[in-house]
């Protein structure tokens, strides 16, 4: 796929403004299911980025940073994934996914990088602080949130444009069988990102109602009917059990509180 230096430079600002906003402006803006059909926009395929965006999003839903370990991160797995199926010909848009894992894994150095990098900064953060200088505070700020940009910008650019160079050659070169697993391996990760969201939230109470919702799934999707619209239906479903649970929860400790003495064990 041809492209032209204009949408290289709209590739550069997305991830720049999506990097910031994963550390600081905390609007989700950097999430892949938002990346991923701005880019295929960008490349003139809303619909295939927006198929990327949101399997790269399943497969990173359960990943968080613990501590000072960083996961895969998502700004530039997400971008180049959606990169990946949007330029090269014929990639199966789980390929693409599974390809971008290394990019993402190489983001994880990126944020370590910003880090160490701004660790100095500090010194000029607590300096204004003390003489409550708020412009320089700012002023410190914008540096560091533009180092933040640039690093993941830069990563980012430099591997798109070596990708339009030789990525469709490499593609092609791929033998049959180990594009096919390739495949597989991307289809496969996003139940990774919902087992590993589900070690973490589920509780033994909940386990009721991922079973009948799995079963719900099952019924819907196999009645021709209702199949389109079935994530719909199923998510209506969810809500209403939610939502039902949570009135009887509030009244119940409604209940309790404005109840007698309980002396008598009523």
């Amino acid at each position: 796929m041809e492209v032209g230096a204009i949408q290289i430079a709209l590739i550069f600002i997305v991830t720049f403004i999506a990097a910031i906003d994963q550390f600081d402006f905390l609007e989700s803006l950097y999430q892949p299911i938002v990346t991923g059909p701005i880019v295929g926009a960008i490349l003139g395929n809303v619909e295939l980025g927006l198929v990327v965006g949101g399997t790269y999003q399943l497969m990173t839903i359960g990943n968080m940073p613990i501590g000072g370990a960083q996961p895969p991160n998502a700004v530039i797995g997400g971008i180049m994934a959606a990169i990946f199926a949007c330029t090269l010909e014929n990639m199966d848009p789980n390929l693409a996914v599974a390809t971008a894992i290394p990019f993402a894994m190489l983001g994880q150095y990126g944020v370590t990088l910003f880090f160490t990098l701004r660790a100095p900064l500090l010194e000029f953060f607590r300096g204004c602080a003390e003489k409550a200088d708020t412009k320089g505070i700012t002023k410190w700020t914008i540096v560091s949130e533009v180092i933040l940009g640039l690093i993941f910008a830069v990563i980012v650019t430099l591997f798109f444009i070596a990708g339009l160079a030789v990525g469709q050659q490499v593609v092609d070169a791929i033998p049959e069988w180990l594009n096919t697993g390739l495949s597989q391996a991307g289809n496969m990760m996003k139940f990774v990102g919902f087992a590993i969201l589900l070690k973490i939230m589920m509780s033994r109470d909940m386990w009721g109602f991922f079973f009948m919702g799995f079963g719900l799934a099952l019924i819907a999707t196999n009645i021709e009917a209702i199949a389109g619209p079935a994530l719909l239906i199923l998510t209506l479903i969810g809500f209403g059990i939610a939502f039902w649970d949570f009135q009887q929860q509030t009244e119940l400790k409604g209940a309790v509180a404005d109840g007698g003495d309980m002396e008598d064990g009523i």
